[in-house]
């Protein structure tokens, strides 16, 4: 029978009325198939996949297919994002047999777990096709599929970690410079981002490119983040009519997404136009963070301070229907009963026309020019224009409100609310917006009551009041990321000494002395075929990347330099690795400070958070700060406070020089 119905999973959930007999990821299924000695099917996907939905429905709900795989196959559904690791190793082993990979994900096994065969989505005939080849030899010649499993468990054993490296012992500028020279020639110089498609955000490459190039004051870079920023607001994966972002782009110019809409990607996109503001002052890209954070709060937020995963590319249509994107988009006819005389100026916005066409009469709405130049070309003033853009898409919305909205999957998870608030702690430091600061501390909170157990460790998932997955390393770095971001704006100690806690808790159950990386998953969980060290940034950056500068942050804070010395092994063992810039964005972005770009200020005395409010405000990607109106117990801040008088300490390179009594010569300091 299918036994999906014991699970909390949206994912999980919805397959637990399929004719297949799904079992969850769990010891007792594993060992059934090993005791029936049945071939295992592992369906890997997530609630928001749009091609999972048709999967299921052409397959995984119809009988024929359900006969096959009930009769001669131990069958086991995983939801992607509770269960990480399982994803990661079966998507490599996938990647080695296709060279591509993506959701569904289907992969055949022994028995034991060993892959032996797979690929992403499949039609009905092909699925059965390829099953009942499968079962037959497995049957008649199970020796073939056992040499095959064994050949692909050692490529897989092999791209587990790096292997046959010596470390380097320096790099400087011109390796960066080199890999910034390669990396460019991938650039789509007409709508930002990388000259391919599908087309994703990858928020980590554009806020190291934003680093990098402020930092060497590269003109060329800074306008390709510029332009690259501007054309995803302006494209049609971002939501104009009501905020938020979808997962990515189907075409080169940003404009028909993937519909789904994920925590992750909006948490960090929050972040990254927060800090380009703050370097820019663009006002588009406040008005992006202002209605990402409006839709996250009114869809993705819950009573209790939590934030949900994500929102489904798939909703009903007009005839009730299962329809992907039907709930954004728009037709002609819709528009001009909606916008009546004001159609013709909205169209020459909103490319309602062949360059914002989709397909089947439905427009997705994308700008390519400007309002400055619409409006000057319509004699009005970009003012006027600017106030009927806004009238237009709250009427839009409230036209919206009427469809069927498409499903949620209201699981939290640890590592994707940690990011969330890290984007409404850097909202915060770049508008000063009281309400993202309030937000930032309930959601900060709720990571504590919900995820964080007795002994120190972190759960990874919660829903329905159960936390129920054992934390891995991205739940971990993320969190240390983002309470070292509410001490930043909160000057509270506390969340520094919780974020300490946890990076020994990883050093003692992650770290992996030996290869000298954290493992994904802790020593405490159950073996999966391969270890997973995660290592490459993707739409997420990597948990190392991230820990080594969680390591290195707190290795300041708190005066430790074992912190240091980990983060250094790390970042000087992944460089000789780097061919492609955008698959190592945040190591790029870490190993800056190994370049002495690393600054450091303390500040003590009676005006700290007034002060530390207009240094969040700026743009200083690689200071550290620490502030005090007291006596503090923080190594970093020992000895520098004074009773009598206000101090400012600008350290480099963990030289602090003699404290200034002024806050405006630290300020002149960093300029």
């Amino acid at each position: 029978m299918n036994e999906l119905y014991l699970e909390s999973s949206p994912y999980l959930l919805q397959h637990a009325k399929n004719a297949v007999f799904w079992k969850a990821w769990n010891k007792q299924s594993l060992a059934e198939a090993v005791l029936q000695n049945k071939l295992l099917i592992v369906s890997v996907g997530y609630a928001a996949c749009h091609w999972c939905h048709v999967m299921e429905h052409e397959s995984f709900e119809d009988d024929e297919v359900a006969s096959i795989m009930n009769q001669h196959f131990t069958s086991i559904k995983v939801d992607r994002e509770e269960r990480p690791d399982v994803d990661a190793v079966y998507m490599k082993a996938v990647q080695i047999m296709t060279s591509r990979g993506g959701w569904p994900l289907n992969v055949v096994c022994l028995p034991n777990g060993k892959p032996v065969w797979g690929g992403t989505y499949f039609k009905k005939e092909e699925w059965i096709d390829y099953l009942i080849q499968l079962q037959n030899l497995y049957i008649k010649t199970p020796e073939k599929l056992i040499e095959y499993s064994d050949k692909l468990y050692e490529g897989l054993q092999s791209l587990s970690l790096i292997s046959n490296v010596n470390s380097i012992s320096e790099f400087n500028f011109e390796f960066i410079e080199e890999l910034i020279q390669k990396w460019q020639k991938s650039f789509d110089l007409e709508f930002g981002g990388m000259a391919r498609a599908p087309k994703f955000m990858m928020p980590a490459n554009y806020s190291f490119l934003l680093n990098y190039g402020n930092l060497t004051q590269n003109k060329f870079l800074l306008d390709f983040v510029n332009l690259t920023l501007t054309k995803m607001a302006q494209g049609g994966i971002f939501d104009t009519v009501h905020g938020g972002f979808s997962r990515y782009s189907t075409d080169l110019k940003w404009h028909i997404p993937h519909f789904e809409k994920m925590l992750y990607d909006n948490g960090q996109l929050v972040s990254l136009y927060s800090n380009a503001y703050k370097l820019t002052k663009n006002i588009l890209y406040k008005q992006v963070v202002e209605k990402t954070l409006l839709f996250v709060e009114e869809n993705l937020f819950s009573a209790a301070f939590g934030f949900y995963s994500s929102l489904d590319a798939d909703s009903l249509n007009h005839e009730n229907k299962i329809e992907e994107g039907v709930y954004y988009v728009w037709t002609k006819e819709k528009l001009k009963e909606i916008l009546k005389d004001d159609f013709d100026l909205f169209s020459q916005v909103f490319n309602i026309n062949e360059f914002g066409f989709w397909e089947n009469d439905n427009y997705v709405l994308i700008q390519n020019q400007s309002l400055l130049q619409i409006a000057s070309h319509n004699l009005i003033s970009e003012i006027d224009l600017q106030e009927k853009k806004t009238m237009w898409e709250n009427a839009l919305n409230k036209e919206r409100q009427k469809r069927v909205k498409p499903k949620l999957d209201d699981k939290c998870l640890c590592s994707w609310n940690a990011i969330m608030l890290k984007g409404y702690i850097d909202a915060y430091k770049a508008f000063g917006n009281e309400h993202y600061y309030d937000i930032a501390i309930e959601n900060g909170n709720f990571i504590l009551q919900k995820f964080l157990t007795e002994e120190g460790s972190l759960y990874h998932n919660y829903k329905n009041n159960k936390a129920t997955i054992n934390g891995y390393l991205e739940d971990y770095c993320f969190t240390i990321e983002a309470f070292t971001g509410l001490y930043q704006i909160t000057l509270n100690e506390d969340w520094l000494f919780i974020a300490k806690q946890l990076i020994d808790y990883c050093l003692d159950n992650f770290y992996d002395s030996q290869n000298q990386f954290f493992r994904f998953t802790s020593i405490k969980d159950d073996e999966l075929i391969t270890t997973h060290f995660e290592l490459e940034d993707n739409v997420i950056p990597a948990s190392n990347s991230v820990m080594a500068c969680c390591l290195i942050t707190l290795s300041i804070y708190f005066n430790i330099s074992h912190y240091e010395e980990i983060a250094k092994k790390m970042v000087f063992k992944i460089m000789p690795t780097i061919d492609y810039g955008s698959a190592y964005s945040k190591w790029l972005e870490v190993s800056l400070y190994f370049l002495n770009q690393n600054i450091s200020i303390a500040i003590c005395g009676e005006n700290v958070k007034q002060e530390v409010k207009i240094l969040n405000s700026q743009y200083l990607p690689n200071l550290i700060f620490a502030g005090s109106e007291k006596f503090s117990s923080l190594p970093f801040l020992k000895n520098k406070y004074d009773t009598n008088e206000s101090l400012y300490y600008f350290c480099e390179n963990k030289v602090c020089q003699m404290p200034c009594k002024s806050f405006e010569e630290i300020i002149k300091y960093l300029q």
